[in-house]
C-alpha cells in the first residue's frame, strides 16, 4: 500500500495541495503539487463562498489523486487568515500550605484555560507562557512546594463563523481532515532556527491579502496577529494609475522597490505603462513605498513593547511579499532592527523537481511546513480503473474523519499548533459531559452514603439512649428496692 502525506493550504490568491513522502533520513520527497485560483471565494485568508471553496477542495484532491494514482483518505489543513489574534489569560489555583505541585494540578489549569469562553470567538490553540509559583516564575512547576499556582497562557482566537465555515467546506467536499494546524505555527517551526526562537525574533509572513506577525522569546510564542494588508494592496495602489490589476502586477514585478534612496531617484525617468502612457518614476516609487511603509508600521505596532528590544534573533521575513526588492532595507530603516533575514525556503531537506518547489521563492513555505507536520498516512487504495467510475470504496475523502477514531485529547495532550476539528470538539464535549455525569453520579452516591451513615449513627445513638434510659430506670428501681430492704429492720 502506498504511503504519503497530503496537505492543503487555503490562501487568499491560491489554494495549494501537496503530497509528499517522508524518507528514513528525514527528508521529504514531493510526489505531487497542484494549485487552483481562490481569489474569488477566499479573501484575506477567510472563506466567503462555501460552495466554491468546497468545489475547489474537491478539485485539488481529485487532481492529486490523478497524479498519484492512489485515493486520498484524509488531508492536513492549515488554519490562518484575518481575525486571528492572541489574548493573554491567567488561571489561578490557591493551595493548602506546604502543597507540592503535581502534574494533575497543572493539567487542571490547562483544562480550565481551554474551557474559557469568548464571545463569537473560538480558541484555536493555547500556548503556555510560564507558571508563577508563589512569587517565582517557572516553566515546569511540578514538584515545587507552594500555596499559590498561577498559569499564564496565550490563547489564539478565531471567529467561530470562520471556523465553522472551514469545517463545513471539507464536509461538503467529502474530504476527511487528518489534522488541522495553526498555519503560522507550522510555518515558524519550518523556517525559524532554535537560536532565533530562543533569543527572540519576529516572524513576518508577507502574504497576498494579509501579513502575519509571530513573536517568539525563550522558545515560546509570545504574540500572534494577522494584519489585513498584503502585497496585493501594493498592486491595487499601482492599479490606481488607471490600469488593469494584471498590468499593475507586471509593473510591480518589473519596477517596484520597497526602499529607494532619494539620491538614486531619477526625476526625469518615465516608466512605461502601455504603448501610449507612462508614469513618472518618482510617483511610482512614492506609491509603492507609501504602502510598504504602512505595512511595516503595522507589523512593528504588533510587536509587544516588552519584546521590541529583545529581538536578538532579529526579524525574519517570508511569504510572497518578501520577494519585493530591497524589502530588508525597508524593514531595517523603519524598525531600526539591524538583523533582518529572508526565509526563502524551509529548513527541512526537500527533494523535488517541480519548479514551484525548486524556485525557493518563499511562497510554498507554509504548505511545506504543514506537510512536515504530518504523521498519518493519507493514502488509500490504488486507483486501477476510472477515477470517477466503478472503483467503489476508492473515492477520495469520505465521511469518516481520521480524528473521529481518535480518543478525545486532554489539554496537556494537544500538540502546540494543533486545532481541533468540529468532530473532535464534539467528541471531547461528549466525553466532558459523560465525565461530568459520572462525577455527578459519584457525588450523589457519596451524598446518599453519607445520609445512610448519618441515619445509622442516629439510630445507633437512639438505641444507646434507650438502653441507657432502661439501665437508669433499672438502677433507680434497684436502688429503691435496696433502700427499702435496709430501712425495714430499722422500723422494727
Amino acid at each position: 500500500m502506498a504511503q504519503f502525506i497530503v496537505a492543503i493550504e487555503l490562501g487568499s490568491s491560491k489554494m495549494t495541495g501537496i503530497a509528499g513522502k517522508k524518507n528514513i533520513d528525514g527528508s521529504i520527497s514531493i510526489l505531487a503539487v497542484v494549485k487552483e485560483d481562490s481569489s474569488s471565494f477566499i479573501r484575506k485568508g477567510v472563506i466567503y463562498n462555501i460552495d466554491k471553496t468546497a468545489q475547489c477542495i474537491s478539485n485539488i484532491v481529485k487532481r492529486l489523486t490523478t497524479q498519484l494514482k492512489t485515493s486520498i483518505v484524509n488531508v492536513y489543513v492549515g488554519v490562518g487568515g484575518q481575525s486571528i489574534c492572541s489574548i493573554k489569560n491567567v488561571i489561578v489555583k490557591n493551595l493548602p500550605a506546604d502543597t507540592i505541585v503535581t502534574q494533575e494540578m497543572v493539567n487542571e489549569l490547562m483544562d480550565a484555560n481551554r474551557n474559557m469562553s469568548y464571545q463569537e470567538q473560538e480558541i484555536l490553540d493555547a500556548a503556555t507562557q510560564e507558571y508563577k509559583v508563589d512569587n517565582q516564575y517557572q516553566i515546569d512547576p511540578v514538584g515545587i512546594q507552594c500555596t499559590r499556582l498561577e498559569g499564564n497562557f496565550l490563547n489564539i482566537l478565531w471567529r467561530k463563523e470562520f471556523y465553522r465555515k472551514l469545517n463545513k467546506c471539507f464536509d461538503m467536499a467529502d474530504v476527511a481532515i487528518a489534522e488541522m494546524y495553526l498555519a503560522p505555527l507550522a510555518l515558524a517551526d519550518s523556517v525559524l532556527t532554535d537560536a532565533e526562537k530562543r533569543s527572540g525574533c519576529a516572524l513576518v509572513d508577507l502574504g497576498a491579502d494579509t501579513t502575519t506577525v509571530s513573536v517568539y522569546y525563550k522558545n515560546i510564542l509570545r504574540h500572534l496577529a494577522v494584519i489585513p494588508l498584503g502585497s496585493n494592496n501594493i498592486t491595487k495602489d499601482i492599479a490606481s494609475l488607471q490600469m488593469e490589476e494584471s498590468q499593475a502586477e507586471e509593473m510591480k514585478q518589473k519596477y517596484a522597490n520597497a526602499w529607494t534612496d532619494n539620491s538614486e531617484i531619477d526625476n526625469s525617468l518615465m516608466l512605461n505603462i502601455d504603448g501610449d502612457r507612462t508614469v513618472e518614476s518618482r510617483k511610482f516609487i512614492e506609491i509603492v513605498e507609501g504602502r510598504v511603509e504602512e505595512i511595516i508600521e503595522n507589523v512593528w505596532f504588533q510587536v509587544p513593547s516588552e519584546y521590541a528590544d529583545r529581538l536578538l534573533g532579529g526579524i525574519i521575513l517570508t511569504g510572497g511579499g518578501s520577494n519585493l526588492r530591497s524589502i530588508e532595507t525597508a524593514f531595517r530603516n523603519r524598525t531600526h532592527v539591524e538583523k533582518i533575514r529572508i526565509a526563502r525556503f524551509v529548513q527541512q531537506s526537500i527533494q523535488s523537481k517541480d519548479p514551484l518547489i525548486t524556485s525557493q521563492n518563499a511562497m510554498m513555505n507554509t504548505v511545506l511546513g504543514l506537510l512536515a507536520k504530518g504523521d498519518i498516512n493519507c493514502a488509500g487504495p490504488e486507483i486501477n480503473g476510472d477515477l470517477f467510475g466503478n472503483n467503489t470504496g476508492n473515492q477520495p475523502g469520505g465521511t469518516q474523519n481520521a480524528a473521529q477514531s481518535r480518543e478525545p485529547r486532554k489539554a496537556n495532550e494537544i500538540e502546540p499548533g494543533v486545532v481541533l476539528t468540529e468532530a473532535e470538539k464534539q467528541k471531547a464535549e461528549e466525553e466532558r459531559r459523560r465525565q461530568e455525569e459520572l462525577a455527578e453520579a459519584e457525588r450523589q452516591r457519596e451524598i446518599e452514603e453519607n445520609l445512610r451513615r448519618q441515619r445509622e449513627l442516629e439510630e445507633e445513638e437512639q438505641r444507646k439512649r434507650k438502653e441507657n434510659s432502661g439501665v437508669k430506670k433499672m438502677g433507680k428501681r434497684l436502688s429503691k428496692f435496696i433502700k427499702g430492704l435496709i430501712s425495714e429492720p430499722e422500723d422494727e
